[in-house]
């Protein structure tokens, strides 16, 4: 009997119970958000049903088999002695003499469960094969009578339920359910185990006779059947190649305005350069020609270039690497020409951010002065070509958001930020601050941009809308101009021929001569919004950046148009042309834009009343559905961007809008757990709803249609795959069915033939976005970490090699390759950019 007990305490760890019960990590007293803290109750509870009921379990079985153990030993001090009290010792009781050790997963039923823990009910789907037999007793014993003993006698492996075996942490533990044995419900002992690979919270097991890969992810199964010919000659243990194609940025849209200052400026090359997420973009306006830095590894908050106008400095943010690694802030100096990195500096000496840089002017720009975006606002001097840092001191703790040097004395930097303007003087290592004062002059809240006169005077602008002169060596004002602007002035640039311009918050730029005299105004259209940074161009010509990511090239003398724009918000929606070189995208920012990506031009923009989520294009290109973050859903013409009609289905996100390959339905994935269904005619412009498919029990992630428009695939937020015949509404749960149906399109991030791109220790939610090359040749995917990963298709290997490329500096929300595979398109999500590879 003491036996019996030992056994079930190997099987059942109760140190996770006990670990559970003393946490209070989502208690009042704790830090979290009360969100936070609920959801984590909410998994806690969960966690601590499931171990009562597998306790339940352990004890009802215990009982079971003292009974039998009882009746067994009546019967057999009726007949005499057993026949090998050998095998007696080995088994935990009498009863189990001739027959397993039951395995104590069989008695626990599938309790499918959402990420917060919250518990859900059990779908009848052929993705979740249900345990071993039909799950009654009679069953079991019968099985058991007739096998020999074992502790485990599934085909499929099957791991204990310590934690140390599961890999996870408290809040992912491998729930008991979800470690199945074999689904068919036959138990063979003849068969050898398949192969098993465990990553983390990640494993991976194959059951050949059932022709299936089962992965887990955070301890719930997923069951993937493959197609019937593939079933005999697949093996787990096999290795994916790389795929023979890699990819090239070709273009980036969008620019950096809305939180950055100062980042614009045009090189003696042409080139305009700029920053977005974590590449900086040489742009010649006059060729149609951008080339890319892409030395960072997260987002760039800042940009100086040298007096040489070619060696360029750039400073990132602090991330984070997909393995978790802390990534330090810091400054990479490079040549322009080449783009090659010459030095990288400061990292592990500066905080979260850089938020100022500016090479000195008067010895060569031998010096660097850096700002970062800790506490202190530390300052720091460089001499960058020997990496050596000369000088440091705390600048303020408000918000600095200028830095210069002073252009005919190397020794003294000027920054200004949130009440203040310091003079500092770099004198023996050491940094000595002079305070601007104002005097008679009201102090403004923000002291936002500073630039110096030909005479050696520091100008500076403020978010009361005034220009102030201050005399060269001194902290006293020497010249106002009071309310040069209506509203904060953003943007101060002295020319070549000694005119000030200045640009703010109330949309105009505005010339000064050099005594401060007006000359010029000129109002850039509210389209454009306010003015962040004002860079000298060729000749006459001006180039402006805005608030609203803009980048304008004009002169005080006329008009300036747009030579690149982007997204202001988050991106997520994101379609391509069935048929044409173009593609749309849409986010928070309640924009939806549609591209050239021939022209890299922007064909059309389109102001929404909600945030976009989604959007997919009618397979005759005439029309394209957007998907919103409301639950409405609209459709526009494509050549006209005219809206053709409008429906809501629900109150929540629409995740997916996806048209059947014959055109005739549209499917709409919303997070309200529901697939809407619509009949569509007249090509793209008339709808009608057919019904909705109810099964998922968490909300829809992706949606991809059969070649034939007969069925559609789904995946959910608690890794659901499930099968449907849209025309009805009805699912589908019959392997045989569904295995071998061709798919259009290959959006969703479970399945087949697209599992082994899930990293090892992924936890399920860290690719976003999955597509298949029209050639079915490649797979891409976008990924939380900001990186594009090219895999070779089909990718049914675990741990699948890829190519990896960076740039995005956030998550990269969706991918997509173009009509004829000749560019993948990606976004990013709040870095709010639109990166376009070649496919090379």
């Amino acid at each position: 009997m003491e036996d019996g007990f030992s056994s079930y305490s190997s099987l059942y760890d109760t140190s996770s119970l006990l670990q559970f019960c003393n946490d209070d990590s989502a208690s009042a007293a704790s830090s979290m958000e009360v969100t936070d803290r609920i959801a984590s109750l909410e998994q806690r509870v969960q966690m601590q049903e499931d171990e009562i009921q597998l306790l339940k379990s352990a004890l009802a079985d215990v009982v079971r088999r003292l009974n039998l153990s009882e009746e067994q030993q009546a019967m057999g001090s009726r007949r005499g002695p057993t026949k090998d009290p050998a095998l007696m010792r080995k088994s935990p009781s009498a009863d189990n003499v001739g027959k397993p050790a039951r395995p104590m997963i069989a008695t626990l039923p599938l309790r499918p469960t959402v990420n917060n823990g919250t518990i859900l009910p059990k779908k009848g789907s052929s993705t979740l094969p249900s345990p071993s037999g039909s799950g009654s007793r009679k069953d079991i014993s019968t099985t058991a009578n007739k096998s020999t003993v074992r502790r485990a006698n599934s085909n499929e492996h099957v791991g204990t339920l310590t934690r140390k075996d599961s890999g996870d942490s408290k809040g992912n533990r491998t729930r008991a359910g979800s470690t199945g044995s074999n689904s068919s419900g036959k138990r063979s002992d003849s068969k050898q185990r398949d192969p098993v690979f465990n990553a983390g919270m990640r494993r991976v097991t194959h059951c050949k006779e059932e022709g299936y890969v089962k992965m887990y992810l955070k301890g719930r199964p997923i069951t993937m059947f493959m197609p019937k010919d593939q079933v005999d000659g697949y093996s787990l243990e096999a290795r994916a190649d790389l795929p023979c194609n890699k990819l090239k940025l070709d273009w980036v849209y969008g620019y950096r305005g809305r939180d950055c200052r100062s980042n614009l400026y045009l090189l003696p090359t042409g080139e305009t350069v700029y920053f977005i997420a974590s590449v900086v973009v040489l742009f010649n306006v006059d060729e149609q020609l951008q080339r890319h830095y892409t030395g960072h590894t997260d987002d760039i908050k800042c940009l100086a270039v040298h007096p040489d106008k070619i060696t360029i400095a750039t400073g990132q943010v602090a991330g984070t690497s997909s393995d978790g690694k802390q990534l330090a802030p810091h400054v990479r100096v490079w040549d322009s020409v080449s783009l090659n990195t010459l030095h990288v500096l400061g990292a592990g000496f500066f905080d979260r951010a850089l938020v100022c840089l500016a090479f000195s002017k008067s010895n060569g720009g031998n010096t660097l002065c850096v700002v970062d975006d800790s506490n202190d606002h530390v300052l720091s001097v460089w001499d960058w070509q020997r990496e050596d840092r000369l000088a440091e001191v705390k600048c303020s703790n408000e918000s600095v958001f200028a830095a210069d040097f002073h252009p005919t004395d190397s020794n003294i930097v000027v920054t200004c930020g949130k009440s203040h303007l310091y003079f500092w003087t770099l004198e023996k290592g050491m940094l000595v601050k002079k305070q601007g004062l104002f005097e008679k002059q009201e102090k403004p809240k923000f002291v936002l941009c500073v630039t110096f006169a030909e005479n050696g005077d520091t100008i500076t602008g403020d978010s009361s809308g005034n220009i102030l002169v201050w005399g060269k060596g001194t902290n006293r004002i020497s010249h106002v101009i009071q309310g040069a602007h209506e509203g904060s002035i953003f943007a101060l640039c002295m020319l070549r021929n000694g005119t000030l311009v200045s640009g703010g918050k109330d949309r105009r730029l505005i010339s000064w001569d050099s005594s401060y005299q007006q000359i010029q105004t000129v109002e850039v259209p509210e389209l454009f919004g306010p003015i962040r940074t004002v860079a000298e161009g060729r000749g006459e010509t001006m180039i402006i950046g805005t608030t609203k990511n803009f980048v304008l090239q004009g002169s005080l003398d006329g008009e300036f148009n747009s030579i690149t724009q982007g997204h202001t918000d988050e991106l997520w929606g994101l379609a391509v042309h069935p048929w044409k070189p173009h593609f749309l995208t849409c986010g928070y920012d309640r924009q939806v834009c549609l591209w050239d990506s021939s022209s890299h031009q922007l064909i059309w923009s389109k102001s929404m009343e909600d945030a976009a989520q989604s959007a997919d294009f009618h397979p005759s290109g005439a029309v394209v559905a957007i998907g919103t973050q409301t639950g409405r859903w609209l459709v526009l013409d494509t050549d006209t961007k005219d809206l053709v009609t409008v429906h809501t289905d629900g109150n929540e996100q629409l995740s997916v809008m996806r048209y059947g390959p014959d055109g005739n339905f549209l499917a709409i994935g919303s997070h309200d757990n529901y697939i809407y269904i619509y009949a569509v005619a007249e090509n793209g412009r008339k709808y009608s709803r057919v019904g909705k498919c109810s099964g998922h029990s968490s909300f829809i992630t992706h949606v991809d249609w059969s070649v034939d428009s007969q069925y559609l695939v789904s995946n959910s937020g608690d890794y659901e795959i499930l099968y449907w015949i849209p025309s009805v509404c009805k699912q589908v749960v019959s392997v045989e069915t569904t295995r071998d149906i061709d798919w259009t399109t290959h959006t969703c991030t479970l399945g087949f033939q697209v599992f082994g791109l899930w990293p090892d220790g992924s936890d399920g939610t860290d690719i976003n976005a999955v597509c298949r090359s029209n050639d079915k040749s490649l797979l891409v995917t976008g990924d939380d970490f900001g990186k594009v990963h090219l895999f070779a298709y089909p990718c049914s290997q675990f741990r699948a090699p890829s190519h990896v490329y960076g740039g995005h500096s956030s998550h990269v929300t969706n991918v997509t390759f173009l009509y004829n595979d000749s560019y993948l398109v990606s976004i990013g999500g709040k870095d709010m950019s639109v990166m376009q590879w070649r496919i090379v």
